[in-house]
């Protein structure tokens, strides 16, 4: 029997999905389990008929592979990925590749990357974009690391991404970790949409008193606009659609508000401090995770703490415009944030990134897709050092049109009592990115005061810096009786 193509390790939904993939579109493959049964259930069930071959040990598997040996691990993120990378190295030979695509932290691609690669092997960390149906049909692919190793895969990797208008939804990243911090703020940017939804539907429900027909009909329509056409509102529609048989109510009411999260999100903030670049919105999301985790206090902290109470007496259909462009407004801050992140560590980590590419391949496949990622490409194809998408005047001037009403929702959530942690970061961000001054002035002088952390001032050149006897300065003005 002829080698094998490209190898598979890991038979969970993703692997088996990935596998399926490659192989309907043309490459043989061989598929691994530490599991031996779960192997057999593969085999047996999905892979009938198919061009794979199944392997029962780690020799047997590498040794059906052709050369340069192309092995995809599909394993948990963390110390599994590392076993399997022991167990791989001294069964492998000089130009074989390795390829992490699951969803772990980028310094361990980037520890990874330099160790095979000091071995003569190549290291690819890729991120993978769009759930089970993505990885059978076609994801959004962020591969990163050796060059040379995503070079002999890109046959591949070009056919089985989802594919747009503009090509395949897979480029080379970025040296080292760069695909999977890519990946990491992908995921970042996906907890601030879906957190922005949810609150829309928050609003929406809890002030309108929409039902999930109505909220169906919303969605949908937004779906059909430029501003808010998306896989994540395509989805939200369809959820308001399902109706829960044991209480004939919408599915979603059934649903325990206590969110999950696998740990994407927070590294993406814990990134974003480590570089230091405001991210608001997405913190707002990761931090409404963790709060909606306090059910049980929640619960009882209702009881006791009195809220505001009533509905919005306003003009209905006025108000879900002004939800819709808010959702707009806050969704293009989130975005920017994500991208400022990816330009830092462009810069930083040394990952020369091409932002214009990055926003093409989220364009389909992915779990972030949106209509307007083309407009993103095309911002950062016209000025790839711009600084920021709010800067794009395309962008910067849809704010400005829809920023009364992006406030006005927000003076409706205050004195209603429902959060809007994420519209309000993103308000926050907004207001504070285009104020030329900001009180941080204060902040320098309290730090210089109890610190000696010194500041510079606004009519000396920037970085030189000065400091104050603060306690002997106010001592002095005293006596002379001036405040000068």
């Amino acid at each position: 029997m002829a080698k094998r193509t490209f190898g598979v390790i890991g038979l969970a939904v993703m692997g088996e999905n990935l596998a399926l993939n490659v192989e309907s579109r043309g490459f043989p493959i061989a598929v691994y389990n530490r599991s031996a049964d779960k192997t057999e259930k593969f085999m047996a069930v999905r892979a009938v008929d198919k061009d794979i071959k199944a392997a029962y040990s780690l020799e047997e598997f590498v040794q059906i592979l052709e050369r340069p040996r192309n092995i995809l691990v599909m394993v948990k993120a963390g110390q599994p990925v590392d076993a399997v990378i022991e167990q791989l190295k001294p069964l492998l030979e000089q130009g074989d590749t390795i390829i992490d695509g699951g969803n772990s932290l980028y310094g361990d691609t980037e520890r990874r990357t330099k160790d095979l690669e000091s071995s003569g092997l190549g290291f690819v960390g890729m991120g993978v974009s769009g759930g089970e149906e993505g990885a059978l049909k076609g994801p959004s692919l962020m591969p990163g690391g050796t060059e040379s190793g995503y070079r002999d895969l890109e046959p591949i990797l070009t056919k089985i991404a989802a594919q747009v208008d503009d090509g395949p939804c897979v480029t080379y990243i970025g040296p080292g970790g760069a695909g999977h911090f890519v990946k990491m703020v992908h995921n970042g940017i996906e907890y601030g949409d879906m957190q922005l939804i949810a609150e829309a539907y928050d609003l929406m429900k809890n002030t309108l008193d929409l039902g999930g027909e109505e909220l169906e009909s919303i969605f949908t329509q937004w779906n059909h606009t430029d501003e808010l056409n998306s896989f994540l509102i395509e989805i939200t529609a369809d959820i308001f659609s399902n109706i829960d048989p044991e209480t004939d109510k919408p599915l979603v009411d059934s649903i325990l508000d206590s969110a999950g999260q696998k740990g994407t999100g927070r590294w993406t903030v814990v990134s974003s401090l480590e570089l230091g670049v405001p991210i608001p919105t997405i913190y707002a999301a990761v931090n409404a995770r963790v709060m909606s985790a306090y059910k049980d206090e929640r619960i009882a902290a209702s009881k006791v703490i009195e809220a505001p109470t009533g509905k919005y007496q306003g003009d209905k259909q006025q108000f879900i415009d002004k939800v819709r462009d808010a959702l707009y407004c806050s969704k293009m801050c989130s975005y920017a944030q994500g991208m400022a992140l990816l330009s830092k560590a462009s810069s930083e980590l040394n990952f020369n990134l091409n932002l214009a590419e990055i926003a093409r391949i989220w364009k389909g496949g992915c779990i972030i897709q949106a209509r307007f990622l083309d407009k993103i490409k095309h911002a950062f194809n016209e000025n790839p050092a711009l600084l920021n998408l709010l800067l794009a005047p395309e962008f910067k001037q849809s704010i400005i049109d829809r920023q009364s009403a992006w406030r006005e929702v927000l003076i409706t959530a205050n004195q209603l009592g429902i959060a809007v942690p994420a519209f309000s970061s993103s308000l926050d961000y907004f207001d504070s990115y285009r104020r030329a001054n900001l009180p941080q002035n204060l902040t320098q002088a309290q730090r210089d005061y109890f610190g000696a952390h010194t500041y510079e001032r606004v009519d000396r050149p920037r970085g030189e810096f000065t400091h104050t006897e603060w306690t002997k300065v106010a001592k002095q003005s005293l006596q002379t009786g001036t405040t000068d």
